[in-house]
């Protein structure tokens, strides 16, 4: 790009097929004036996406207690959050769950569990409760268990599970930031495991835990890079008793910037709004305007979330669907 390119003409290019890379000039994502970055992620979603919007959900199928220190995280052992802790949750339970956001219309369930790995006895029962819900339920199946090997992604697929979700977090330099117990690699390895297995990946990261913007444009490109389908963004939500409890919560702005830019980085892919949506205007009606198609609804896992229904509703309004 030049320093005379405008966001118009590089939508048009993506929209011809150009794909920004690593090395190219994306300080236009800085200097635009919102207004006209969120217009063009606009345009460009509505070319790669249509009217879809795709809704999933989430079960905290096992918490806290985890061994790993992420400082994000309620789960991690090194915090004290007083959340609920306890083991893989009954398989009846996650069950009636999953069938109860199917009737809602979500598109797709996520069993997400605590821990390095989902392992064992643990893991077993997993794969068991993943087999009944493909047996009974028509609703797609997604997975977040942590750094699995090769052969648990291969069972993970045998039992119904068609996409699994595993965050890159952050850039490559700020990670060690955020997380010594485990490296950025560790992460990218898992990714390419399961891309290799067959799934659809899901992965994203958190804005807002003292980044700078270059690590937000080098974790859009470091996705893109990965040939990632699904994008979770997540606005850190400061919770008490982590290390980052007094992080400043990042202004709607900040977040609808970082959307429209993830929309032009990856503009194939579903970015999807996760946790932070009630910082966004609406509770992120605008978003699903200017960038993002995608959305994780019902209750979240430890951060505040929003029904099914209210989305629907919400869908209807705008002139959405999550129908295929």
């Amino acid at each position: 790009m030049t320093n005379s390119t405008t966001i118009s003409q590089l939508t048009e290019e993506i929209l011809q097929g150009r794909r920004l890379r690593r090395g190219d000039d994306l300080s236009i994502f800085l200097m635009a004036p919102l207004e006209d970055l969120e217009n063009n992620a606009g345009r460009l979603q509505r070319h790669f996406c249509g009217k879809h919007i795709d809704f999933c959900t989430i079960i905290n199928g096992r918490s806290g207690r985890c061994g790993e220190n992420c400082k994000y995280c309620a789960q991690s052992a090194c915090h004290h959050t007083n959340i609920d802790e306890y083991d893989f949750l009954p398989k009846e339970e996650i069950i009636a769950n999953a069938r109860i956001n199917e009737k809602a219309g979500a598109n797709r369930f996520a069993i997400v569990t605590s821990g390095r790995a989902l392992t064992g006895s643990d893991f077993d029962k997993a794969i068991d409760t993943y087999r009944t819900m493909k047996e009974t339920l028509h609703i797609g199946l997604c997975a977040s268990h942590g750094l699995l090997t090769v052969q648990e992604l291969h069972r993970l697929y045998e039992a119904g599970v068609t996409s699994y979700h595993h965050n890159i977090e952050t850039s490559r330099r700020f990670f060690p930031q955020i997380c010594t117990t485990h490296t950025y690699e560790d992460r990218i390895r898992t990714i390419k495991a399961a891309q290799q297995e067959g799934f659809c990946v899901c992965s994203g990261g958190i804005i807002g835990m003292g980044e700078t913007w270059e690590d937000r444009l080098d974790m859009a490109i470091s996705l893109a890079e990965l040939g990632i389908e699904s994008i979770p963004i997540n606005a850190l939500m400061p919770i008490k008793g982590t290390k980052l409890e007094n992080q400043p919560e990042l202004s709607s702005n900040d977040i609808l910037r970082t959307i429209a830019f993830f929309r032009f980085i990856n503009p194939e892919a579903n970015i999807r709004l996760a946790a932070g949506r009630k910082l966004l205007p609406k509770n992120g009606e605008t978003a699903f305007l200017t960038g993002a198609s995608a959305s994780i609804t019902g209750n979240m896992l430890t951060t505040s979330g929003t029904t099914i229904a209210e989305d629907m509703t919400m869908l209807q309004r705008l002139g959405l669907s999550n129908k295929e």
